[in-house]
């Protein structure tokens, strides 16, 4: 798809954030996830973070001028913690369901990859929903092994922990 233009996120992006994220995931995460984890879970994962949208490290990726994608990254866990020296993680990726396979994910990762190289990293960790295992696996992720994502305190998001090197 060509006219994507992908720019850095600030808070004022939030709704254009929830936008993408409600156009995304309870669509493209419905073949692979039973119905009544994906109720409990949507409203937390529909939200956008404000750390991450005051990071400078998340992205939206708009066509002509409307916001179809988001995504960054950031050296912190996605639960906050810091990670092994040198590596950082993707973080909150959505595409609006309707742009899937037009390039909008891939403007976002490699705009993620030039910026966390820069800033010094040497590899991506991602937790991968099971729906998206093949979008990262395309761009060169190996799938590490299944896991157990807490998104409260009796709610486990059932994902995959991939790696790759930048």
């Amino acid at each position: 798809m060509t006219g994507l233009a992908v720019r850095v996120a600030e808070p004022g992006d939030a709704e254009a954030v929830a936008r993408v994220l409600r156009a995304s995931y309870p669509v493209l995460m419905a073949e692979a996830y039973d119905p009544a984890l994906l109720a409990r879970a949507l409203p937390s994962i529909t939200r956008p973070h404000p750390g991450l949208l005051r990071s400078g490290t998340y992205y939206l990726c708009e066509a002509d001028g409307r916001a179809v994608g988001c995504g960054g990254w950031s050296f912190a866990e996605p639960d906050g913690r810091a990670t092994e020296p040198g590596i950082a993680h993707i973080r909150h990726f959505a595409t609006d369901a309707r742009f899937a396979g037009r390039g909008v994910g891939r403007a976002l990762y490699l705009r993620c990859e030039t910026d966390a190289r820069a800033a010094g990293a040497a590899g991506f960790l991602c937790y991968a929903s099971r729906n998206g295992e093949g979008f990262y696996a395309a761009l060169g992720f190996a799938r590490i092994a299944a896991i157990d994502v807490p998104m409260g305190p009796d709610l486990l998001f059932p994902s995959i922990l991939m790696r790759r090197a930048i």
